[in-house]
C-alpha cells in the first residue's frame, strides 16, 4: 500500500492510496481521536501512480497491511516500509465508542488521539527521525 498527501491542514487531510489494483483519493477530517469523517472515490491506477510521483507533499508512505482475526474483530495491522520502516498499528472499526474488543497480548497502547501516528503526520515527520522520547510514546 503506498499513499500520499495532496493537501493537509487543521480541518483535513487529502491523499492518494494505492492498494493493490486499486486507488482512491479519500479526504479524511483531521479530528483527533476515534471518529473522524472519510470520503473515498475511486481512481484509475495509472493516474494515482502520476499522482504519487509528481503531487504529493512530504513523502510517499509505505505499508503492508494484513487483517487478523480476533474473538470475531478483525485487526487491520500495518507494517510500514521506508522511512516508517519498524513503526507497526493495528486499527479496529467499531459499531459504537463504547463497544467492548479483546485486547490480545501483541496490542500495544492506544494511540488514537496522538496526532504523530496518522498517516498524514508519518508523511511530513516519518517514525526514522522520531526522538527517544516520541517512540516511548511520551
Amino acid at each position: 500500500m503506498r499513499q500520499g498527501y495532496l493537501s493537509r491542514n487543521a480541518k483535513n487531510s487529502t491523499r492518494v492510496r494505492i492498494a493493490g489494483e486499486k486507488a482512491h483519493l479519500n479526504i479524511k477530517s483531521a479530528t483527533p481521536g476515534c471518529v473522524r469523517t472519510e470520503y473515498e472515490y475511486p481512481l484509475p491506477v495509472a493516474e494515482a501512480e502520476d499522482v504519487l510521483r509528481h503531487l504529493v507533499l512530504g513523502a510517499v508512505v509505505e505499508k503492508t497491511r494484513y487483517y487478523v482475526e480476533c474473538d470475531g474483530f478483525v485487526f487491520e495491522i500495518d507494517e510500514f516500509a521506508g522511512a516508517n520502516r519498524g513503526l507497526v498499528l493495528a486499527e479496529l472499526e467499531l459499531k459504537a465508542l463504547d463497544q467492548e474488543f479483546p485486547r490480545p497480548a501483541w496490542l500495544g497502547p492506544e494511540v488514537s488521539d496522538r496526532l504523530r501516528y496518522y498517516n498524514s503526520e508519518l508523511a511530513f515527520h516519518p517514525f526514522s527521525v522520531w526522538t527517544p522520547a516520541e517512540r516511548a510514546g511520551a
